[in-house]
């Protein structure tokens, strides 16, 4: 049965909340082909996403390559981001509507990405301007998920313990990141991992649509 009630709603931002899949390939493979390495499919780039940028990074450029030039790919990836990374971008069907009644009920909304925090807020601002109470990603202090720091930041910032909050993901990082926080925590089968994947972090919940998400108010 499917726990209600819930105070504080958090999300992973790629394949959860947005649909980035797109952007984050064209965005891949700019840095590839300026750096002259082979470019990669979006599939392939689908199933690199999930882990924070400078992980596509490095499973996307030559595996041969040294660590410096590595590091100098994933700088340029954060470089361009701003002109290059948001340009197809948009909310998976529903998922706005979906936070607006949230927000209307009351419930508190967190993103929580392994995207470098400075484009998680640039992205939240374009696609979901002021409707959302906190929102991080990579940073200094903040490790990339399946760490729970950032999810525990978020809820102490919405002021609310992570009992009383759910988290959304579509990775098996963000189920284990979620439980780790001691939240409870909800895949969504919309996103960019296999359902099968998802299940290996023992989410509480799977759902398919951003309308069930309402279903945990």
């Amino acid at each position: 049965m499917i726990r209600s009630g819930f105070k504080g709603f958090i999300f992973d931002m790629d394949g959860t909340l947005l649909h980035t899949l797109p952007d984050l390939a064209a965005l891949t493979n700019i840095v590839l082909e300026r750096e002259g390495y082979p470019t990669r499919t979006e599939d392939e780039v689908r199933t690199f996403v999930g882990n924070g940028v400078l992980s596509l990074i490095l499973q996307a450029v030559p595996q041969e390559i040294s660590e410096e030039k590595a590091q100098h790919a994933f700088k340029m990836f954060c470089d361009l981001y701003d002109e290059y990374g948001i340009k197809l971008t948009k909310p998976f069907d529903s998922m706005e509507e979906t936070l607006r009644t949230l927000k209307a009920q009351g419930i508190k909304l967190g993103i929580m990405s392994n995207k470098f925090e400075a484009g998680v807020r640039e992205v939240e601002q374009r696609y979901f301007p002021g409707l959302f109470d906190v929102s991080h990603g990579e940073a200094a202090n903040i490790p990339r998920k399946p760490d729970p720091t950032g999810l525990l930041v978020c809820a102490k910032e919405m002021g609310l313990t992570p009992d009383e909050c759910v988290y959304f993901g579509d990775s098996h990082g963000d189920m284990l990141a979620g439980n780790n926080a001691g939240m409870y925590t909800v895949g969504v089968t919309w996103g960019y991992q296999p359902v099968e994947k998802i299940k290996q972090g023992n989410p509480a919940e799977l759902i398919d649509s951003p309308k069930d998400i309402l279903n945990f108010a």
